[in-house]
């Protein structure tokens, strides 16, 4: 009976890890905060009207670059729920290295478009936005830390 619990148990964390991992990062945002991030960032922000203009292109461009890391994020996360069951040395290495890189890529950019953003709207705001998608970027994270299962937990939960 225990061992067909624990087999119900992997297939059901696994099923549920494969459908959020599918989850784009601005829908793990709206589940949370039940509003889009541009309307979270634009609450945030308060930007005066003198400036709006020249800061909200600036975030538009951000967005595009920041929704094609996000993308590459959620491909790191699909490579491991396609594996994690069975992981080598090799696969483990890939996916820790893409999702490292990943990590890089993002600081890149915003270390890119904090100069946009001060230029645009002086440091305090660019501060202000870079700190805001540090938030979304760590909420997003901590959903999905919450959805899929660590290395070698399933194998654990077997031998109990």
């Amino acid at each position: 009976m225990k061992k067909v619990f624990l087999l119900l148990l992997v297939a059901v964390s696994t099923g549920v890890f494969a459908q959020n991992s599918d989850k784009e990062d601005l829908e793990i945002i709206q589940g949370v905060y039940g509003k889009s991030k541009k309307e979270l960032a634009q609450a945030y922000m308060a930007i005066p009207e003198t400036q709006a203009t020249a800061f909200w292109k600036i975030y538009d461009e951000f967005e595009v670059e920041r929704k094609a890391l996000g993308k590459a994020k959620v491909a790191v996360i699909n490579d491991y729920a396609a594996n994690f069951a069975n992981l080598t040395d090799e696969s483990a290495d890939k996916i820790a290295k893409a999702g490292l890189k990943n990590n890089l890529d993002y600081q890149k950019l915003f270390s890119k478009y904090y100069d946009k953003y001060k230029k645009a709207a002086g440091a305090i705001t660019a501060t202000k936005i870079i700190q805001f998608e540090n938030y979304m970027q760590t909420t997003v994270q901590a959903e999905i830390q919450d959805a899929i299962p660590f290395v070698g937990e399933i194998e654990a939960l077997k031998t109990k």
